[in-house]
């Protein structure tokens, strides 16, 4: 896809050395963008193998809303290394997508207001504590009043943010309605240009046209703003030479994409979908290339 091989490129290009957190080194590049238009078919990276499995699977444990990963580790160990031993996170986009915590009532400042058990989107959790369902929100917002400039979910809670072992990357989207059809807008703090974004593309992707179905709409664009943009490099012979991610980039951007493969969705509402409701038609793809993560 072309979007994503000028981004690669963009990133080694224009891109600068620095240390991370993790101990590897990367080349990273403020503020990238890009768009991609979903009318053109789903945008799965094809001069790679994708983990269709893995990604699906991690798009539907989102929409469960759980903050746990017992039901997600039976098809994918993707948070595997993020969980503590009874698979719990310290932050999950899921939960904070369908399971946003509402302040107590005592916490308000003065004319500051929140929802509260009345507002239909609005469950007690077991514990007594009020949350509140985005996604569901959301999708009745776009369906009363599609013009709406508020279509936003956050997966960022400061407080849970500055403490957990890894707070949302792509932690805040927002859908657009134009012209009868539904745009989403994704923004990441951090991305990782082999490994992760391809992911969030595909992921958002299907979310979006989830949510189109859902809304009765067309499918528009998805546009994602990355702050940090990175590609993971380390000098041969160095101990963390197994996690440079240059060389496999440069490898992918000698290869041709093949036509994009489309997705079908059965027609079922949001929280009924199951793994064997979606359909990836004529997915072509070019062999896996292997890229290490840095934990």
């Amino acid at each position: 896809m072309k979007q994503y091989h000028d981004l690669v490129k963009l990133v080694m290009n224009e891109g600068v050395r620095k240390s991370s957190r993790t101990g590897v080194d990367t080349i990273s590049y403020f503020g990238a963008f890009y768009r991609v238009d979903l009318s053109e078919g789903f945008p799965l990276l094809t001069t790679k193998k994708m983990e269709w499995k893995s990604l699906l699977y991690e798009v539907l444990w989102y929409l469960s809303g759980e903050e746990h990963i017992k039901n997600l580790k039976q098809h994918t160990k993707i948070w595997d290394a993020w969980a503590d031993e009874n698979g719990r996170l310290q932050t999950a986009y899921g939960r904070f997508w369908r399971r946003f915590p509402v302040p107590d009532k005592s916490v308000a400042l003065d004319g500051e207001i929140f929802v509260d058990e009345n507002n239909p989107f609005v469950k007690r959790e077991s514990n007594g504590a009020l949350v509140f369902d985005q996604v569901g929100w959301v999708i009745n917002e776009i369906k009363s009043n599609p013009n709406s400039r508020r279509l936003v979910i956050t997966a960022w809670h400061p407080a849970n943010a500055v403490i957990s072992k890894l707070p949302p990357c792509h932690y805040t989207f927002a859908f657009n309605v134009s012209n009868g059809k539904l745009n989403c807008h994704l923004t990441q703090r951090s991305g990782d240009i082999a490994l992760g974004i391809p992911f969030n593309l595909a992921a958002y992707s299907i979310l979006t046209q989830i949510i189109a179905q859902e809304t009765n709409l067309a499918l528009g664009y998805f546009a994602h703003t990355i702050i940090d943009a990175h590609i993971y490099v380390a000098d041969k012979g160095s101990p963390t030479e197994k996690y440079d991610h240059l060389e496999g980039l440069k490898l992918q951007l000698t290869r041709e994409p093949f036509p994009l493969p489309q997705l079908k969705i059965a027609k079922k509402p949001i929280d009924e979908l199951q793994f064997e409701d979606f359909e990836l038609i004529g997915y072509q793809h070019h062999p896996k290339i292997k890229f290490e993560v840095a934990v």
